[in-house]
């Protein structure tokens, strides 16, 4: 009985990462991210560490990544990202879901708030495109977590994008290894009124909308703490 209760959990997953969106829809999650990037302030010595808040080129953020398996392991959620603009400003949001699967026996199904952290060029170009893997074309890893983050320089050197997760409260690493990110048309259209490129909206083509400006705020909030 559990393990059909799973597989009906995991088709319900797949079914929410592929439903068509509404303003609504978008509004909501949008007010979730901005909550989650909260959450991270409000915890700054098991958060996400100054150095990496400060030196981000873009921040991502999925709400709610259902994470479950049966045998093997998925991830589906749809996720909000925003990039530093050459003025110092932010971009508007852009909409973007994610997919994957990791073989593994695991049986259960958790949803966790996802962070990522893009630091350099390199993962800011994926982030332009309409659709990238992570390991794949995309390098990522486990982020460092704590107020300081100089005991271990190799994210610094090695990462395009450091990845973050929380669940029940706590901020950790984690891996997201062949995980498929790619442009959310549907959530676009939904906030927008027609479809936009994810190249036009994070490099500052398109204003930002009433509705994302909150979020907005929350980046530009959590990069000044970052500062003091």
């Amino acid at each position: 009985m559990k393990s059909f209760m799973v597989v009906v959990l995991m088709l319900g997953m797949t079914s929410f990462a592929l439903a068509n969106q509404t303003k609504t829809d978008v509004q909501d999650r949008l007010q979730s991210a901005t909550k989650t990037l909260e959450d991270i302030m409000k915890t700054p010595d098991k958060g996400i560490p100054e150095e990496v808040m400060e030196g981000a080129k873009c921040v991502a953020v999925v709400p709610s990544l259902l994470k479950g398996g049966f045998v093997f392991g998925a991830k589906h959620g749809r996720g909000v990202a925003s990039c530093k603009l050459p003025n110092g400003s932010w971009s508007a949001p852009a909409f973007f879901t994610i997919t994957g699967g990791s073989w593994g026996a695991q049986i259960g199904v958790e949803d966790v708030s996802l962070v990522m952290m893009v630091m350099n060029d390199d993962g800011m170009r994926h982030l332009l495109q309409d659709k990238f893997e992570i390991n794949g074309a995309a390098s990522a890893s486990a982020g460092p977590v704590g107020r300081r983050a100089s005991a271990g320089t190799g994210w610094k050197l090695n990462s395009e994008i450091l990845t973050y997760s929380r669940a029940h409260g706590l901020f950790a690493g984690i891996d997201l290894g062949g995980s498929e990110i790619e442009r959310d048309a549907d959530s676009t259209k939904a906030m927008y009124g027609r479809d936009l490129s994810n190249t036009a909206i994070l490099n500052g083509k398109v204003p930002v909308p009433v509705q994302a400006r909150g979020f907005i705020r929350e980046i530009e909030a959590a990069k000044l703490q970052a500062k003091k």
